[in-house]
C-alpha cells in the first residue's frame, strides 16, 4: 500500500498578474468574516497600491501568495508601520487568509513565517494585526505561535467620509 506524499507548501511574492486572485481571496475572506458588503476593493485599487503608484508614493502594501501543490490557497497582505515607543518600523498584517479546504495544512503558518522572516530582515520591532473576537480558531492559532492579545487597546476607525469631514474642518469646529 502506497501512501500519498505530503502536500508541497510554498509561499511567493504576489505579482501584478495575481491581482484577480488577490481580489477573489479578499472576497472569500470577507464572506468568512460575515461582511461581504464591506469588501469594495477593485482590481485597479489593488494594482495601484500593491504594484504601482499608490497615489504618488509607490506601492503602499505587499502581498504573499500561499500555494499547496502549486495551487493558490491563501494570501498574506501587509504594510510597514512605525512604533515611536520602539523607535523602529514594524509590519502590520492586514489580512491572512487560507481557503477553508486548505486549513490545517500548515499554509497559514508558512505565510506568517514568511512575513516574520521579512520583518527580521528589515529589523522590525513588531508585527501586529487584528482578529475578530469571535474567530476563536484564528485566536488559538495566533496564540500557539506566541502572539499576545492586546486586550487593553481598542481599535478606532474613521471611514472615508469621516476623514474627509475632518480634513475640511477648521480649528473652531
Amino acid at each position: 500500500m502506497t501512501s500519498k506524499p505530503p502536500p508541497i507548501l510554498s509561499v511567493r511574492p504576489a505579482t501584478r498578474g495575481d491581482v484577480p486572485l488577490i481580489l477573489a481571496l479578499i472576497r472569500e475572506l470577507a464572506d468568512y468574516e460575515r461582511a461581504p458588503q464591506d469588501a469594495r476593493a477593485t482590481a485597479d485599487d489593488l494594482d495601484r497600491n500593491l504594484f504601482g503608484q499608490g497615489y504618488g508614493r509607490g506601492p503602499v502594501a505587499e502581498c504573499l501568495i500561499g500555494l499547496i501543490d502549486n495551487q493558490p490557497q491563501g494570501f498574506a497582505l501587509f504594510f510597514s508601520n512605525f512604533s515611536t515607543w520602539v523607535g523602529r518600523s514594524g509590519i502590520y498584517l492586514e489580512d491572512l487568509f487560507v481557503r477553508p479546504a486548505a486549513r490545517g495544512s500548515g499554509l497559514g503558518k508558512a505565510l506568517l513565517r514568511e512575513v516574520a522572516r521579512i520583518a527580521v530582515a528589515r529589523n522590525c520591532g513588531r508585527m501586529e494585526w487584528s482578529v475578530l473576537d469571535w474567530n476563536t480558531p484564528a485566536i488559538g492559532f495566533y496564540k500557539s505561535l506566541g502572539a499576545i492579545a492586546m486586550d487593553e487597546w481598542t481599535t478606532h476607525r474613521m471611514t472615508a467620509d469621516a476623514i474627509k469631514a475632518l480634513a475640511k474642518s477648521d480649528a473652531s469646529d
